[in-house]
């Protein structure tokens, strides 16, 4: 049996939230996630609006209330004034993993030279992760599997490769992963074996 598993998909868009286009970036985490993990999944998920508290809120509900383990945001992670998704992830962090950050800017650095103006940041909240991504659906499945040659093996790895360990690491649940899409890294002395509970 594979352990269940609770993910908060957050869309932060002020257009979007107010129907002005369709959001795109959580119809392509849900489909990446669902392709990629082997876990029974309960996505919970929210377009809002570029607002500070309403980020801070939704993040807290998605955590406290909600159980999530693993929360991934779109939108709001540049300089603009009203990019404030980072500062809002920040502000309901017991710690920041900043190693996310600067993966996720090299894969895309690899593609645009404006990557270095995302301020995307990853922190720990509980025993929840939450990973603020880019808004292509493009550059979200970059980010989160990284790069493929013709053939399709693995170029240069994805954040995602890292983030079963991380869960474990913080008490959530055993997250498995389909390894054709992303396959997980963890020390051997960390694996599970199948059969186990």
């Amino acid at each position: 049996m594979f352990d269940p598993a609770t993910i908060g998909l957050l869309s932060v868009s002020d257009r979007a939230s107010q129907g002005v286009y369709r959001d795109e970036g959580l119809p392509a985490l849900e489909g990446w996630l669902r392709g990629a993990l082997k876990n029974p999944l309960t996505l919970v998920s929210r377009v809002i609006p570029d607002e500070q508290p309403v980020i801070e809120a939704t993040l807290r509900e998605f955590v406290d209330q909600q159980g999530c383990t693993l929360i991934l945001t779109t939108g709001g992670t540049g300089p603009a004034p009203r990019d404030v998704t980072p500062d809002a992830t920040v502000a309901v962090a017991d710690r920041v993993m900043d190693g996310f950050g600067e993966r996720m800017r090299q894969i895309s650095l690899r593609f645009v030279p404006t990557a270095i103006l995302s301020r995307q940041v990853a922190v720990i909240r509980g025993r929840c992760l939450i990973i603020n991504l880019p808004g292509q659906p493009k550059a979200i499945r970059e980010t989160l599997e990284g790069l493929k040659d013709a053939e399709g093996k693995p170029v240069e790895a994805g954040i995602f490769a890292a983030v079963p360990y991380c869960v474990d690491l913080i008490g959530g649940p055993y997250l498995e992963t389909n390894d054709e899409v992303i396959k997980a890294f963890r020390p051997k002395s960390a694996l599970r074996v199948r059969g186990e509970g």
